[in-house]
C-alpha cells in the first residue's frame, strides 16, 4: 500500500462538492484529513494523507486536478537532532498537531512522526537549530 500527503487548496465553487467522498468511494483511497480550513463561501485548504493502490492514488490526483483543486505534495520530513536538543519545549508550544512532546518520566522531547503534517512551525521555534526539514 503506498502513501501520499498532499495538500489540497479548494477553490470557493468545490466548498460544498464531495471530494473526499469520491477518493474513498471511486478510487478506494484511505483518506486521513491532519489539518483543515474549510468555511462556507470561502476557499479552503485541507491536509491530507491518503493510501491505497499507487494505481489508486494516481487516478484519484487525476480526479482531483480535474476539477481544478490545486495539489501540493509534502515530500519532506522532520527531523529532530536528539545530540544538540536542550529540551527547552519551545517547539511543543507552537506544534499544532501535538507531534512534539516532553513529559515523564525523563522530560526529553519526543516526536511522533505519525502525527506530524509537516507544517514546519517548529523549524524556527527551536532556538539551537536542531529541528529541521528534509526534503
Amino acid at each position: 500500500m503506498a502513501v501520499k500527503r498532499i495538500v489540497l487548496y479548494f477553490p470557493q465553487k468545490l466548498i460544498d462538492k464531495p471530494i473526499i467522498y469520491h477518493l474513498v468511494k471511486d478510487y478506494a483511497l484511505v483518506t486521513n484529513i491532519l489539518r483543515a480550513n474549510v468555511e462556507p463561501d470561502e476557499a479552503g485548504r485541507m491536509v491530507i494523507e491518503i493510501s491505497g493502490t499507487p494505481s489508486g492514488i494516481s487516478k484519484g490526483i487525476k480526479f482531483l486536478k480535474k476539477q481544478k483543486i490545486e495539489i501540493e505534495y509534502l515530500a519532506r520530513e522532520i527531523s529532530v537532532d536528539v545530540k544538540s536538543c536542550v529540551d527547552c519545549g519551545a517547539c511543543t508550544a507552537v506544534c499544532p498537531q501535538d507531534a512534539l512532546d516532553i513529559g515523564e518520566p525523563d522530560w526529553r522531547l519526543k516526536f511522533d512522526k505519525n502525527k506530524c503534517i509537516l507544517c514546519g512551525l517548529c523549524v524556527p521555534a527551536c532556538p539551537v537549530g536542531a529541528i529541521k526539514i528534509k526534503v
